[in-house]
């Protein structure tokens, strides 16, 4: 994390990129878990727990909370977020 992108990453567009991201990924995944199925019917429970650990990270990103701890900030850290909930958004596309 530079200390360029830090107050960019704080901007509140970018927590609304958050929020915009992890809305509608939780709903699908809650309401239709079908959509994140394998060719064979099952789930992927390595792939679904990075995607939930994306929507996670861009709830607390999007509701502005900044963790001090250096670990959390690295978990729950925007970037990391927004390419696990592609991430997800790319596994339901193909699917």
């Amino acid at each position: 994390m530079t200390s360029e992108a830090t107050p960019r990453l704080r901007r509140a567009s970018s927590r609304a990129l958050s929020l915009l991201l992890a809305i509608p990924l939780s709903l699908i995944l809650l309401i239709h878990p079908i959509t994140i199925l394998n060719a064979q019917g099952h789930y992927n429970h390595n792939l679904l727990m990075l995607v939930m650990w994306g929507v996670a990270a861009g709830y607390v990103h999007g509701v502005g909370f900044d963790p001090r701890a250096r670990v959390w900030q690295v978990v729950f850290h925007p970037l990391v977020a927004w390419g696990l909930m592609t991430l997800g958004y790319a596994v339901m596309w193909v699917h």
